[in-house]
């Protein structure tokens, strides 16, 4: 005998009533990869109890303290970004510590958009995050839950 149990998903009607908390965390030494993989996590929405792959319905994240993030290993050495124009001869490789010394916050924000998905909804995830290099934000007039990324999982 069935019950009638439905799985209610969210929709476009039911996303007025989804509160998106704002949530600051510091990336003081934090390792890049881990605290990556937390917040991209927050800002799709996967720990909320209505996650629906389909629809925007994660937190708004901010990251201060860019610049004392760390890694761990030869990664700074190691690891490459590659960035091409589109036009011949137009690829260009840097080093994470080339990239850190010019923008910690773009060193940040690629790899957390790396973990998202590849897709026009992935574009519009992305924009619920701000990430600040020192501690200073221009987000006072928010209310703004201070978390720690360590007690979170």
């Amino acid at each position: 005998m069935c019950l009638g149990f439905k799985t209610l998903s969210v929709n476009n009607k039911i996303r007025s009533n989804i509160n998106n908390k704002w949530l600051l965390f510091d990336a003081d030494n934090q390792i890049l990869g881990r605290f990556c993989s937390i917040i991209a996590k927050l800002i799709i929405g996967k720990n909320k109890i209505y996650f629906t792959p389909n629809i925007n319905c994660g937190n708004k994240v901010i990251i201060i303290n860019a610049s004392k993030i760390i890694f761990t290993g030869k990664k700074m050495k190691n690891k490459l970004y590659i960035s091409y124009s589109g036009y011949p001869g137009g690829q260009k490789k840097s080093t994470a510590i080339e990239l850190f010394k010019k923008n910690p916050c773009k060193l940040i924000y690629k790899s957390i958009l790396g973990m998202l998905p590849k897709t026009s909804l992935g574009r519009k995830i992305i924009k619920n995050l701000y990430i600040f290099t020192y501690e200073k934000h221009n987000f006072y007039k928010k209310k703004i839950k201070k978390l720690n990324i360590n007690e979170i999982y």
